[in-house]
Order: C-alpha cells, then structure tokens, then sequence
C-alpha cells in the first residue's frame, strides 16, 4: 500500500485523528488534508500537513493508501463521489461518518472500493477513545492493518464481522461520553441540593467519575465487585445504590438510552 493519508475532514474527530498520528511518527508530509473550512485547513497548516479547499485542489501525483472520511454524515452525499477517482489497487476508504453504511459508501464510490467503517468517540481527542471497526470484502490484510494502526493512534481497537452491530456500537461508545458528561452535570447538582457550594460540588463531581473511570480501567476486578468494595451494608453508599438500582432506576434508564440511540442510528443509514 501507499503512505500517503488522504484526510477528509478536519474537525474536532479528523483534528484529533490527525494529532495521534503525527504523535505516533506519520511523517506530516505523509498526510494531505481536504477540508473547505479555514479554521480546519490552519490547524493542518499550524502542524506542517498539507492542506487543500477541495478534492481538485491537491497536487496531482497524490496517491493515497488510504483515505479517510471524517466528516459529518449530513454533507457526504456532496462530498464522496469525488473520491470515486482514487479507487484502486493499494487504497483502502476509512469512514467514521456516523450512521453512513458500507453499502451508502459502495454506491457512491462503486463496488470494487474497498471500505472500512468505523465509529471512535471524542475521548480520541486525548488518546483514550476505542473505536469499532468492520470493513467489506475487498479489504485485504494490508488495508486492514493500515485501518488498524491509523486508530490506534487514538485509542483502542476493536472489530466485528457484523455490520448492524455498529449501531449498538454507536449507541454504547459513540454517544457514551455524553452519558457520563450528564452523569458529572447530575452529580453536582445533586451535590447542591444537598448544601454543597456549586464550585466544589462541581469539582467533586469531575474528580470522583474522572477518577473511578482511572480505576475501573486499571483493575482486573471486575465494575460489579469495585462497587461492592466501596458498599458497607447499610451504609450511604447501599442507601444511594437501592435507588439507583430500584427497577425504574439507572439500569433501565442506560438501557433505554441505549435503544433509543440504536434505532436513530438505524434510521440515520436509511
């Protein structure tokens, strides 16, 4: 395969992709940014990558091994066709266009592109997201590697063979992030109510989720038995958690959410 990275979109996801890279030893002239919007196009600038308004303003000998679609899944439908011309042998297309299937991208690329689609989440943005990755038929070994280590650079990797299971994925980790910035929000309001002064509310909100997330990554234990470890019987703790875990608590909630997210990402991929 080629070297070259052809990134399409360079906003908050594509800006934080393009920093792990660079961070991981990708040669900044290895990587060709396509993005309309200034502000995107001087990040690029500001870490040496080369940097264009649109597809037919690259240099003409660009050959890249893979292009990356990182753009909002609202305004693909004017924006991929014009990659259709860098089909070929040794180009592999890496989508993280939310919502957007591999068939959407095979129809306006054509059936001999070979696509992997894949949905990280924003804490890609300090090296900690996990994306989830599944790629067609045409993908061989190289391209999926290539795929591989251009997430990697953000985080962690997994992939499934399943396709429709990226919906679940989306649900679970794309949006997850939201959920436990609502859970800091929650927190410290509840901390409030309780008497506490809204800036250390706030402040202990942050630490203690930031902080149990540190723990439960870096235990072998599993959430379940950290959570018993810190729940005397009939202590504050146990008198939370019977209202968190009632029947009409956080678990039915979570799973709620979670549906609800899935089907608007079913519906999202038409």
């Amino acid at each position: 395969m080629n070297e070259t990275i052809l990134l399409v979109g360079c906003g908050k996801m594509g800006g934080a992709l393009l920093r792990g890279w660079l961070r991981r030893g990708v040669g900044a002239g290895d990587v060709h940014v396509v993005d309309p919007v200034e502000e995107s196009r001087s990040l690029a600038r500001e870490l040496g990558v080369s940097c264009s308004g649109a597809v037919d303003a690259l240099p003409r000998d660009v050959a890249p091994g893979v292009v990356v679609f990182a753009v909002k899944p609202q305004i693909t439908d004017g924006v991929v066709p014009a990659y259709a011309k860098f089909v070929g042998p040794g180009t592999v297309f890496l989508s993280i266009a939310a919502g957007r299937s591999i068939a959407y991208f095979e129809s306006r690329l054509g059936k001999d592109a070979p696509i992997v689609r894949t949905m990280p989440n924003t804490p890609a943005a300090i090296g900690r997201g996990i994306s989830v990755a599944c790629a067609n038929r045409r993908v061989g070994g190289d391209g999926r590697s290539a795929c591989d280590e251009l997430l990697a650079a953000v985080g962690e990797v997994a992939w499934v063979e399943d396709e429709g299971l990226l919906d679940a994925v989306t649900a679970t980790s794309g949006s997850g992030p939201a959920y436990v910035f609502l859970l800091v929000e929650c927190l410290a309001e509840a901390g409030v109510k309780a008497g506490l002064p809204p800036d250390l509310a706030m402040r202990l909100a942050r630490a203690t989720v930031s902080g149990a997330g540190e723990l439960v990554r870096g235990s072998e234990e599993a959430p379940s038995e950290l959570r018993w470890n810190v729940t005397s019987p009939g202590g504050t703790t146990a008198a939370a958690l019977d209202v968190l875990m009632a029947d009409d608590g956080m678990g039915r909630l979570l799973t709620r959410a979670v549906a609800a997210a899935t089907r608007r990402s079913r519906e999202l991929a038409g």
